[in-house]
């Protein structure tokens, strides 16, 4: 009887284990489709906003700003986006590589901003400069998660202080594929605008003004998209792994 009743708690144990882990499994998928529906729907207001930026920098007696500058590069920055966990395949390892090659081939030093423990972990640990650095953002970021970020970037390149600032995050493609990605970030690179559809916008109350308010606002979306793009890359890999 002793061992019937052994096998009967083993059983209840296992049960009970099971269901665990099938709860855990749903909210792991939920949050990987709310993840990916997040970034999703975010592609298009990032590229609109890139599109007007490129009709704003077409005018020629307006085009010279602080963050479209191009100037000699003495210093490298870049904000580098992993995962605080591991247990995501080789997502943050992939990021890691990425970036550290990316530093390597640079003629000029390259200073960091990190997001994420994996990636402040393995760039301290190979003696890399870190500017600042970021951990414990919810899951479920707004904008203002990331303005600190944005706003250094922003201070640093118009002070001088860097010359060049790149985005190093993970590109979220589908759930069993997500790609390392480098890009610039400032200078600014407007769009090329296509005319073939001769669509003209109205600026109020002038296109300078609107340029001036737009290109720090475009700066921060895509700081703040990126890491959306990371969020919706490491929630995938994590249900595949």
């Amino acid at each position: 009887m002793a061992n019937i009743r052994l096998i009967r708690r083993r059983i209840r144990t296992i049960q009970s284990t099971a269901k665990i882990t099938k709860a855990m499994e749903m909210i792991a998928t939920s949050k990987m489709r709310r993840a990916q529906e997040t970034v999703l729907s975010g592609r298009p207001y990032a590229e609109k906003i890139r599109q007007v930026l490129a009709d704003l920098a077409l005018q020629t007696e307006i085009a010279i700003h602080p963050l479209l500058e191009r100037r000699e590069v003495n210093r490298v920055e870049v904000i580098h986006i992993t995962a605080d966990r591991g247990l995501c395949g080789g997502l943050n390892t992939n990021m890691n590589r990425t970036t550290a090659s990316f530093i390597l081939e640079q003629a000029a030093p390259t200073v960091l901003i990190t997001v994420g423990r994996k990636g402040r972990d393995f760039m301290l640990r190979y003696g890399r400069e870190v500017r600042a650095q970021f951990t414990g953002i919810s899951d479920r970021p707004v904008l203002l998660d990331t303005l600190p970020i944005s706003r250094i970037v922003i201070d640093d390149y118009t002070n001088r202080t860097v010359d060049m600032v790149y985005l190093a995050y993970s590109q979220f493609i589908t759930t069993m594929t997500q790609r390392p990605v480098l890009q610039q970030l400032l200078p600014v690179e407007p769009a090329a605008v296509d005319r073939k559809y001769g669509v003209e916008y109205i600026y109020e109350p002038s296109r300078k003004v609107v340029l001036a308010e737009l290109l720090p606002r475009f700066v921060e979306m895509q700081v703040y998209h990126a890491l959306l793009e990371s969020i919706a890359s490491e929630q995938s890999a994590r249900m595949v792994t």
